[in-house]
């Protein structure tokens, strides 16, 4: 299936949670901000929101800084 992800479209194996794409990202473990199809989606719910065909998100890393 295919998937915008932070503008580009990319090809990923079906069937994906978030959880399971920021594994496949190397983000898994790590903070980010996810937005799916416009709508944020809470940490708690990455195991459990499906990705489908054509969705689009947004993935932010969190950084620490000063």
């Amino acid at each position: 299936m295919t998937v915008t992800i932070n503008g580009t479209p990319r090809d990923i194996t079906a069937p994906q949670t978030i959880s399971s794409l920021l594994d496949i990202l190397g983000l898994g473990g790590k903070p980010v901000v996810v937005e799916l199809n416009r709508e944020a989606i809470s940490p708690r719910d990455h195991a459990t929101t499906a990705i489908t065909d054509g969705s689009a998100l947004e993935i932010v890393t969190l950084a620490a800084g000063g």
